[in-house]
């Protein structure tokens, strides 16, 4: 019956799915838009990469541009990648560029599936594998599962590198710093947090501070603000997207 037929192709494709993204050269953790351009680029290059995102549509702020004004800004240094993506851009002042948040969001999910990059939404990641004195892969679970506070025990995803994308919150780089006792490569050797908005630094410092920021673990876009104590920056995404290339970058760079 095709009633059968439709399930048993969602089970056995979704599972398939799953089965191939086990062991992976990348695994991002979080789908703003740097982890989802971070995904983007490594698969170009190759790369087996897989993002996990708790939300049902990943994005990150990017859907809801200022205050749910669904416009969002770019300055000229990052309209390459606009272009590389096929996002429509209005020019606007001196060196500003705008555009309509949504249809960037989807062209940004849009290309890194087509370029490879497998995005798993509803999933939580709710620690790393830490192997060796190095962060090895994620731990994930189902977001409701965690949202419900259900004692269910996670599956566990290998991977070479893993690239912290959570945003304000840094999750990954303070779980690792809190249960392993090590120290990040920040000036404390903590997540600092973030400062309060100033564009021209943060846009700046956001693209500085994406690094490898201990053995295996990466960070990018707005975590990467946190974890180094940078200011925010507002919506204005042209940091986001350079942080997000420069991360697959330095990846590629280190898998060779």
């Amino acid at each position: 019956m095709v009633e059968k037929k439709v399930s048993q192709g969602i089970i056995s494709t979704y599972f398939h799915k799953l089965e191939k993204n086990l062991e992976l050269d990348v695994a991002i953790v979080g789908g703003g838009p740097s982890g989802i351009v971070a995904a983007y680029y490594l698969a170009k290059a190759g790369k087996s990469v897989a993002l996990f995102d708790r939300k049902l549509s990943p994005g990150g702020g990017m859907w809801g541009g200022a205050m749910m004004f669904n416009q969002i800004v770019v300055q000229k240094e990052a309209l390459d990648i606009i272009k590389e993506f096929d996002i429509n851009y209005e020019h606007y002042n001196d060196d500003l560029f705008v555009m309509d948040s949504v249809e960037s969001t989807s062209a940004l999910l849009y290309k890194a599936v087509h370029a490879g990059a497998t995005i798993f939404n509803c999933y939580s990641v709710e620690d790393v594998v830490f192997k060796d004195n190095k962060v090895s892969g994620v731990v994930v679970n189902w977001t409701p599962v965690l949202r419900e506070g259900l004692h269910v025990d996670p599956l566990n995803i290998m991977a070479k590198c893993v690239v912290d994308g959570t945003g304000h919150d840094s999750e990954m780089c303070k779980t690792v710093a809190r249960k392993n006792g090590i120290r990040l490569a920040t000036d404390t050797g903590d997540v600092i947090g973030e400062r309060s908005l100033d564009v021209v630094a943060g846009e700046n410092e956001v693209v500085n501070g994406t690094k490898e920021i201990y053995p295996g673990l990466y960070v990018c876009g707005m975590a990467a603000s946190a974890v180094s104590g940078t200011p925010r920056m507002g919506p204005i995404f042209g940091g986001m997207l350079l942080s997000g290339k420069k991360v697959a970058n330095l990846i590629i760079e280190k898998l060779k």
